[in-house]
């Protein structure tokens, strides 16, 4: 039984409604599906779930309409798809003249008395799946099993089957005459193995057994002798020498902590002299502004060509290969159909996998856009490519903007109003670079005048408390308590390896909370999405700390892998919290940026598989190469050819 059936316009005036069962209106459900769907650019798939509730849709681009139905998400309804098919048809030619003829005016003004069209409808869907009679097994008569006998199904040892024989006299007859030479040498051999099948009938298994390990033996002796071979007399040397590197430290004495008395004390580490200007990189950026990604599209490079070559003839074309040229792929004021968009759906889905963006996001995206502009009227001068690549863009850009904006800035003020510290997890697969990324973030924020406390909680990893010591020292190198009041704007708070990685959580935020740190950075080990140990263990520590901000931290080099991350991640989270409503990913950090040149769908695919935002952006090796998302830049680095 449905729920409600809703006819709606894409600027929201509900033109009629049916509410089938006495329960909660349909508002609810409908708005989410207009934020998380038709709002997003995910119409992709015509099925949508909101708690306990299925949602069908359709789109009328023509008239601009939405025909939505509603049912329990437990019940298996067959005859939705066409209920809802018979409907948008009943529905488009009842009110034809209307729509055509008053336009808006006639959405506003107009009454659609449509319950006892819908009712029909409806009886005949529900008459129509019942008619289909259910796919009845076959019997074992039936079966093609029931007509072999016993006979040919039992194989005497020594006998080839039947088929194989006839096939091989059928190769034979194919043969020339030049290969006839060796059909005796062949009847001999056959004829041998003959004999020694024989033989071995006549003989017991345990004799025909030990002879087979004598061939076998015996065959293997004289394959060792055929390998050996005289070794050469002059060898080479053994061992290599080790590289030394241009920018290495020679000195080992360095890199020993062997002798160090704590683990996790800064003065028992030595300091390192290093070059501030190498680890800021830019000299002339504004400190603690976080700049946005930048490309620069095709559209941009050609004005700047035209700007440049003023003087350039142009080249004019015959006056009817030009008219004829300019016509070519228009579509004159005529309603776009699948068959004209399919060609061209295809070709931008290989240009999207080309990209990175994952193979089934690809698809996803393409099937939005088709069902976004099927029916949609068409201008006297627009070509269908340029029509559906325009559509992909604003689907793509829209897809990038989030539907909350993560502030990290914000929320530090609004948490330090409290009296509390912000709290913030990273976590990711191994080697994505997330005590890197916690350095450039931690760097920003001190720059913006917080103090941050690092929360050493990887301790799996070997050198993973050693790298955020390093950092920590450069960090205060670069700002030092003097400049700050004599305030310490960034400590390390590590327990070593091998400990409990939540309950180090817990005593960092406790003793940031005591010592007035502004914001703590969690940094956890690196663990694959199937792992469920170290998946069960990430989930506790969320749980138990409640952090304000989880960051994935994923690297812009995946494909189809970053969907399987994210997705698994999620869903581990959820299967291993013990909480109500358990504690999800809520923005991603994308790292690796400045390798993939434009070759940047792994941000779609993320943003679209989470519907969380991209946060932070890394592009280099150093504390300032750290953007915020351009959603332009990054399409027109996509749709770039």
């Amino acid at each position: 039984m449905l729920d409600f059936f809703t006819i709606f316009s894409k600027g929201g005036l509900v033109l009629w409604c049916f509410q089938g069962v006495r329960g909660p209106a349909a508002t609810a459900p409908v708005n989410a599906l207009i934020r998380s769907v038709l709002l997003q650019e995910r119409g992709g798939n015509n099925s949508f779930t909101h708690e306990a509730l299925t949602l069908k849709y359709k789109l009328d681009n023509q008239f601009e309409l939405v025909f939505v139905v509603g049912f329990q998400k437990i019940l298996t309804l067959t005859y939705v798809d066409k209920l809802i098919d018979d409907v948008h048809k009943e529905f488009r030619d009842k009110y034809r003249n209307e729509f055509q003829q008053k336009g808006a005016l006639g959405l506003l003004n107009g009454t659609f008395d449509f319950k006892d069209d819908f009712m029909r409808l409806l009886r005949d869907a529900e008459e129509s799946s019942k008619v289909r009679a259910p796919t009845v097994m076959k019997t074992f008569e039936q079966s093609l099993k029931s007509q072999k006998t016993v006979k040919c199904m039992i194989e005497t040892r020594g006998e080839k089957p039947k088929e194989k024989v006839k096939n091989k006299k059928n190769k034979g007859s194919k043969k020339d005459g030049t290969e006839a030479v060796a059909v005796p040498n062949k009847a001999s051999a056959a004829d041998k193995q003959l004999s020694a099948a024989g033989d071995k009938e006549e003989l017991t298994k345990d004799e025909i057994l030990q002879k087979n390990r004598e061939e076998f033996f015996r065959r293997h002796m004289k394959a060792g002798e055929k390998s050996r071979s005289p070794k050469p007399d002059a060898q080479k040397e053994k061992g290599k020498k080790p590289r030394v590197w241009d920018l290495g430290n020679s000195n080992a004495k360095v890199l020993d902590y062997s002798n160090s008395a704590t683990n996790g004390s800064t003065e028992a580490c030595p300091v390192e002299e290093f070059d501030p200007d190498m680890a800021l990189g830019d000299k002339n950026r504004e400190p603690g502004r976080l700049y946005d990604l930048e490309y620069e599209s095709d559209d941009e490079a050609e004005e700047e060509k035209v700007v440049q070559n003023p003087s350039k003839p142009s080249v004019k074309k015959g006056g009817l290969g030009g008219m004829f040229g300019m016509l070519k792929g228009l579509v004159g004021s005529k309603s776009l159909t699948r068959d004209d968009m399919d060609p061209v759906l295809e070709k931008m889905k290989d240009h999207l996998i080309a990209k990175n963006v994952a193979a089934e996001i690809a698809v996803q995206l393409c099937e939005s856009v088709a069902k976004k502009l099927e029916g949609k009227v068409m201008g006297t001068f627009t070509t269908v490519t340029s029509t559906v690549k325009q559509a992909l863009q604003e689907a793509l850009v829209q897809i990038l903007q989030p539907q909350r904006r993560v502030d990290v800035l914000r929320d530090v003020m609004d948490a330090q109003r409290h009296r509390r510290p912000y709290v913030v997890t990273f976590c990711g697969v191994n080697g994505v670079g997330k005590s890197t990324n916690l350095a450039k973030i931690s760097f920003w924020l001190i720059e913006n005048g917080f103090s941050v406390l690092i929360a050493a909680c990887d301790t799996f990893r070997a050198g993973a408390v050693e790298q955020l010591r390093t950092h920590t020292r450069r960090l205060n190198a670069l700002h030092p308590p003097e400049s700050h009041g004599g305030r310490t704007m960034v400590q390390l708070y590590e327990k070593g390896y091998g400990k409990d990685a939540a309950g180090i959580a817990m005593e960092a935020i406790s003793y940031a909370r005591n010592q007035g740190f502004d914001v703590v950075l969690v940094d956890t080990a690196g663990r694959m999405q199937d792992n469920a140990p170290l998946m069960t263990a990430l989930a506790k520590l969320i749980a138990v700390n409640a952090p304000d901000l989880v960051l994935f931290v994923g690297e812009a080099l995946v494909g189809n892998e970053a969907v399987d991350q994210l997705v698994k991640f999620n869903k581990a989270l959820a299967d291993h919290s013990m909480a109500q409503t358990p504690r999800l990913i809520d923005g991603i950090v994308l790292t690796k940026f400045d390798t993939i040149d434009d070759k940047v769908g792994a941000a779609i695919s993320m943003t679209y598989i989470t519907s969380k935002p991209i946060v932070f952006v890394g592009t280099g090796q150093t504390y300032c190469d750290l953007r915020s998302l351009n959603a332009k830049a990054v399409v027109a680095a996509l749709m770039k050819a």
